[in-house]
């Protein structure tokens, strides 16, 4: 009897035309399926600020040429060509390598839309197009650490040229220091120092949000800086010497002017993401991938896999780190412990 069920029921789905199959995966919509241009708008408010500057460029590309196309149209082997087009145009710099970055960005723009589209049941996960397209394989990175002389020609350099080298000066040492990356550092408020531990609060991608230590040197120069620039608690600290908040355009043009003083910083293309490269090896090679990782402000959900777990570094000897580092006593790393080990990265500079 169950089998002669099963039988009407396949009779009665070949009638309408429907497969059991789409029976399983199609989503139920109850609403018109949203062209590209409109639904862009609506992710585009939805993700965190730090995505939508990531993901905006992309986007743009997507609503040039499938604006006014519903988002369930555009295929896999469509998406390949099209990130193919994005490859191929992309502006060619001195560092550029061949648009693969640009391609890979354009997939896992169209992946977050798709993902928010799966879970607004416009599409089913199976009829994701974007998923079904591998990202160009990444090539190693270039960025090594850079030397003691180096690092001491960079500070040498930034600190006796320029319209604020007691800015640039700051930057390097901030960066230096902590590790952060720039969006750390831009997003550096007065409300986030800890004068009396030596803790700086930075917040950065992911919306991640540490406490790192910074030498007493360091500390003293974010004050100052922030009481002569008038930077308000809840504020941006970092800003130029008429008050106004300094943007990613200070790093360009610091960098630029080091090129035309050092000529090696323009051919290798250094740029402040060196220094956390610098800093990190140094502290890897010194006290441990455990250190190193902490320093550096990971999670560990994404590397050394399980064993992540059980090799998690403290803020002590995150301190104990920074204060060999510097050179400087820190309020929360042991006397005793500093002067077991060698000679700061930061001795000459």
């Amino acid at each position: 009897m169950k089998d002669a069920e099963i039988e009407a029921a396949r009779f009665l789905l070949a009638r309408l035309g429907i497969s059991p199959e789409q029976l399983l995966d199609e989503p139920v919509r109850n609403r018109p399926m949203p062209t590209f241009s409109q639904y862009i708008s609506s992710v585009s408010d939805a993700v965190p600020s730090g995505s939508r500057h990531a993901y905006e460029p992309y986007w743009r590309r997507v609503e040039e040429v499938w604006g006014e196309r519903g988002i369930d149209e555009p295929t896999p082997l469509e998406v390949e060509q099209l990130a193919e087009q994005v490859k191929l145009h992309v502006v060619v710099r001195k560092n550029s390598r061949g648009g693969r970055s640009a391609a890979e960005h354009l997939i896992a723009a169209l992946r977050c839309l798709y993902r928010h589209a799966v879970a607004d049941e416009l599409i089913s996960e199976a009829d994701n197009p974007a998923a079904r397209v591998a990202k160009p394989r990444r090539l190693a990175s270039t960025r090594r650490a850079l030397p003691d002389a180096r690092l001491v020609e960079l500070n040498e350099v930034a600190g006796s040229t320029g319209n604020d080298p007691e800015l640039d000066s700051l930057l390097l040492r901030l960066h230096t220091e902590t590790a952060c990356r720039r969006g750390g550092a831009l997003a550096l408020r007065p409300c986030d120092l800890d004068s009396e531990q030596c803790l700086v609060r930075l917040r950065e991608k992911g919306e991640t949000v540490r406490w790192q230590p910074v030498s007493g040197t360091l500390m003293k120069h974010l004050v100052i800086h922030a009481e002569e620039r008038g930077s308000r608690p809840g504020e941006q600290l970092l800003r130029y010497r008429n008050g106004r908040p300094i943007t990613a355009r200070r790093y360009d043009h610091l960098w630029a002017r080091l090129g035309k003083h050092l000529p090696w910083v323009a051919t290798q293309q250094i740029s402040t993401h060196w220094l956390r490269h610098t800093t990190l090896t140094w502290v890897e090679r010194s006290f441990g991938y455990a250190v190193a990782r902490a320093f550096a402000g990971h999670n560990g959900k994404s590397d050394a896999g399980s064993t992540s777990t059980y090799i998690r570094a403290d803020l002590q000897e995150v301190a104990l780190a920074l204060s060999v580092l510097t050179g400087e006593q820190h309020p929360l790393a042991m006397s005793a412990e500093v002067h077991r080990w060698g000679s700061p990265l930061l001795r000459n500079v």
